[in-house]
Formats: structure tokens, sequence, C-alpha cells
């Protein structure tokens, strides 16, 4: 009897921790494809003593925070092999809002795993 008591235990705890599970795996699968410029989104810069949005990226962005959240570093994708890098200073009085502009196809259940080749392999491969 015991031991069927900690069966059901373990099955609740695992349907408890389950619950959430799906929302943690939606959120990271589109974290993952924005990083793979996979995503649209527009980043707003605004002005909190004046009211006044300072400006807006909009685009196939990836987004990063500096440790102490002072700067925000923003790599942009402008084509095949075209990248740009902003860095956007934060400060107690002007915040970021960043908005997913369309919708995102992942699923709660994939899971991908992506090689980057040029990260593996050199640059030049000589052959003799």
């Amino acid at each position: 009897m015991r031991r069927v008591f900690i069966i059901m235990f373990a099955l609740l705890l695992a349907l408890i921790a389950g619950c959430d599970r799906d929302a943690t795996v939606v959120s990271r699968n589109i974290s993952k494809d924005a990083d793979q410029f996979k995503v649209r989104r527009r980043v707003i810069f605004y002005n909190a003593i004046t009211d006044q949005i300072m400006f807006e990226m909009v685009g196939n962005l990836s987004i990063d925070t500096s440790e102490n959240h002072k700067e925000l570093a923003v790599t942009v994708k402008l084509g095949e092999n075209e990248y740009r890098k902003h860095y956007l200073g934060l400060s107690d009085n002007v915040t970021y809002i960043v908005e997913q502009l369309d919708y995102s196809d992942v699923s709660r259940y994939h899971y991908e795993l992506v090689f980057k080749p040029q990260s593996i392999l050199p640059a030049t491969i000589d052959i003799e």
C-alpha cells in the first residue's frame, strides 16, 4: 500500500510540474527563433519623464541585455549574410518595450538542436 501511495504521489508531482512546462517550452522556443532571426520584433525606447518615444527599431532582431541592465545590444539581420549590432544605453528614465509583431509557429513538443558549422569548422581548409 505504501508503494502505491509513493507512486501516486510521484505521478501527481510530475503532473503538477508539467502544467507550467508547456508555457516554458513555448517561451524558450520563441526566444530561440528570435535569436536565429526568425521572429519580427519592434523595440521602442521610451522616455518616462517627457512621455516621448525616442526611437524604434523594427525587423528580425536578437536582443541581449548587459549584466547591470544599463545597456541593450540589438543585432539586426539585414540580408542573407548582412548583420548590424547596435548598443543602446538605458537610464532611470529611459526604458524599452519589445513587441513581437508576427505569430510564432513553435511547438510545445518540438525539440531542435542547431549546429552552426562556421563555429565548429575553420573558415578556410587546406587540402593537400
